[in-house]
């Protein structure tokens, strides 16, 4: 179950709530950006997106989650969301394929705590696979459709939408809704919990043997694309989103030390968007194939995740363990040849 906290609202309250504003908005947003509802309290201005590190709290207690966890964020990905906010600080960014075939990111943090996030997005029933890998994770989003609301409330994490704690929550006057709602994660986080909470089974430490010199390689879903670059002044990979640099809203670009392209089974789920287009449902539990981006060379590699308590390994074609660059990892889920 999901840890409550008083004064939580019921889902069907929340489920007939967001019901209310995606009808509001559906004139207004076209058939790609559909993806869900967004809500929250209005503050006059945001946060600025600069990286702070949150001391932890001495008493290990706060107004939500528990010490320890990791914090994931829904982030909106559409080109009205752009640019983001924090993204360059998470540790972890997965990447995934939702309606119409674009794309979500879930931010994933445990060393630094970012001042703000977003934009703040809904929630998926493949993250709720995904996140069974952390110990009670906290999920920051923005919403979910009526028939999810009882399998987020019955998944091991600590779900927090702006009605579970609108202080944590604001809008950006920048841009429209629904792609203005940040979270100030400091506000539900007790403090940052440390490396240990990535229990991802990622391995960090010097490169395999051999690899291939890759200059930039693209992840293509139907509507979206991923390209990643390598610099060589940087040692990092650049991010670009749909052709464009991927920077932050403080101009700073997004470049992991790593990145996985994981291939894997994308089918369609029980649930669908308001308007009827599929909920895309990736499978990141078994086994699979995969190229390991590092150092500007690329490692094919299979993947394996036999339960969905534990996390993924990765190994070269005789067994041995593959080890990531130490930095920001993504990882993009694509559809297996």
């Amino acid at each position: 179950m999901g840890t409550s906290r008083p004064g939580r609202p019921a889902r069907a309250v929340r489920a007939g709530h967001c019901a209310v504003v995606t009808a509001l908005l559906a004139a207004a947003l076209s058939i790609s950006l559909a993806a869900g509802c967004t809500t929250g309290s209005r503050e006059p201005s945001p946060d600025d997106g600069r990286t702070t590190s949150v001391k932890p709290s001495p008493s290990g207690t706060g107004p939500a989650s528990v010490a320890g966890s990791v914090l994931a964020v829904k982030i909106d990905n559409a080109p009205d969301a752009r640019p983001q906010t924090g993204l360059d600080t998470a540790d972890v960014v997965y990447a995934e394929q939702v309606e119409g075939g674009l794309s979500r990111l879930m931010a994933v943090y445990a060393s630094t705590l970012p001042k703000a996030v977003g934009p703040v997005r809904s929630a998926r029933e493949s993250d709720l696979e995904l996140l069974r890998q952390f110990h009670e994770p906290v999920l920051a989003f923005s919403g979910a459709q009526g028939k999810l609301l009882p399998l987020i409330d019955r998944a091991p994490l600590d779900a927090v939408t702006p009605e579970d704690a609108s202080g944590a929550y604001y809008r950006g006057g920048d841009r429209a809704a629904p792609h203005n709602l940040f979270l100030r994660p400091g506000r539900l986080l007790p403090g940052v919990p440390g490396p240990a909470a990535l229990t991802t089974g990622f391995r960090y430490g010097a490169a395999p043997e051999g690899g291939t010199a890759l200059p930039s390689l693209t992840v293509r879903y139907p509507a979206a694309r991923f390209t990643f670059t390598w610099s060589a002044d940087r040692a990092r990979w650049l991010v670009s989103t749909d052709g464009a640099p991927t920077v932050t809203a403080d101009g700073r670009r997004v470049a992991p030390a790593t990145v996985v392209v994981q291939y894997v089974k994308v089918r369609a789920s029980g649930f669908h968007d308001f308007l009827g287009n599929n909920t895309p449902y990736t499978e990141t539990v078994g086994a699979g194939k995969a190229r390991v981006l590092r150092d500007g060379r690329a490692y094919d590699v299979d993947w394996r995740r036999p339960a969905a308590d534990g996390g993924t390994d990765f190994t070269t074609a005789d067994g041995s363990p593959v080890n990531f660059a130490r930095g920001q990892v993504w990882v993009v889920f694509a559809q297996r040849p």
